[in-house]
């Protein structure tokens, strides 16, 4: 059960249930959601960012899927894991495949981008003072400098998204 209450769309003024119902259609998210909307800029802004980040989209689904589990996986956050590893699946990954992500360098069903996407996402969240140079030339031969600030962005928002859920107890939403 959630540390705090969880606030539902009939709880938001009325400017901002239209962006409640545009959350509900980037996943189900509405528990997070909830918790956040115990405080209303929280929740705009974050989700106001997340759905124009989505529509935006200069990042591959399959890359930012990779970050945020890789990421949560580390982080050893179960709700993020449980909410991304479906969407995972629909890039073709199995649901054992996003399980073993931290075993990226062998792992079958990863392509060369996708072994470089999870090494980094491990390094943000576990090694962020130690990235060397050599990893972003690497990053580099394959996406743009718009996609690696969004990349690190994701990566780093993820591992503030891992913490809030497991300290407020947000249950996965099904």
């Amino acid at each position: 059960m959630a540390r705090v209450t969880l606030r539902r769309r009939d709880d938001l003024p009325e400017h901002l249930k239209p962006l409640w119902d545009r959350m509900t259609v980037y996943g189900p998210f509405e528990g997070q959601a909830g918790a956040m909307a115990n405080r209303l800029p929280i929740f705009e802004h974050m989700w106001r960012l997340l759905t124009q980040l989505a529509d935006d989209g200069v990042l591959q689904k399959r890359y930012l899927e990779l970050a945020i589990v890789a990421t949560s996986l580390v982080n050893q956050c179960e709700f993020c894991v449980a909410q991304h590893s479906p969407k995972l699946a629909v890039e073709g990954i199995s649901a054992e495949g996003a399980a073993n992500l931290l075993d990226w360098e062998k792992h079958p069903e990863l392509t060369e981008v996708d072994r470089l996407v999870v090494e980094y996402s491990i390094a943000v969240t576990a090694n962020w003072n130690r990235i060397r140079d050599a990893m972003f030339e690497r990053l580099r031969a394959h996406f743009s400098e718009a996609q690696i600030v969004e990349l690190t962005w994701r990566i780093a928002l993820c591992g503030a998204f891992n913490r809030f859920n497991d300290v407020l107890q947000v249950e996965v939403d099904v």
